[in-house]
């Protein structure tokens, strides 16, 4: 009885410790998803450096915001099956100083103009990363369509 208590401990542990990926691993993962999405959708994005891809659906007027700049924004964000996780409603904005926002708001919000709206696929080093936030499971690729209200 003891050996069997035993092994099933072991086999607990074992089945519990699951490896982790590297950053570069996860980053693979997430482009590989971002991907698969673009393709089952049917949709061309550009992408950065980083692994944003982006998708400009209206391009909007007058200049770019800052890192520094504070933006006015309508939004949903949602996973890649399509759970919502947030967003504004109707004609309600949200107000945020873009270096408050997660990385990938960062870098995509200053592709858009006043008006601007887009699509980005966000690899979860851009987003919340290796953490779960509220509904959003760790590692998670995130979308967000976002239209530039303002920015100043």
């Amino acid at each position: 009885m003891r050996k069997l208590l035993f092994l099933l401990i072991g086999t607990f542990i074992m089945s519990s410790c699951s490896k982790e990926l590297t950053p570069e691993e996860q980053l693979q993962k997430d482009l590989g998803l971002i991907k698969q999405y673009l393709t089952d959708n049917n949709l061309t994005a550009s992408s950065t450096s980083s692994g944003l891809h982006y998708i400009i659906t209206t391009e909007g007027t007058g200049g770019n915001p800052s890192a520094n700049s504070t933006v006015t924004v309508k939004y949903k964000g949602y996973l890649l099956d399509g759970t919502v996780f947030d967003e504004t409603s109707g004609t309600s904005t949200a107000t945020f100083p873009l270096f408050n926002l997660i990385q990938g708001w960062q870098e995509g919000i200053p592709l858009l103009k006043t008006g601007g709206k887009g699509t980005f696929l966000i690899p979860s080093y851009l987003g919340y990363g290796s953490s779960q936030i509220g509904t959003i499971p760790a590692n998670s690729v995130l979308i967000f369509e976002i239209e530039l209200v303002k920015f100043q």
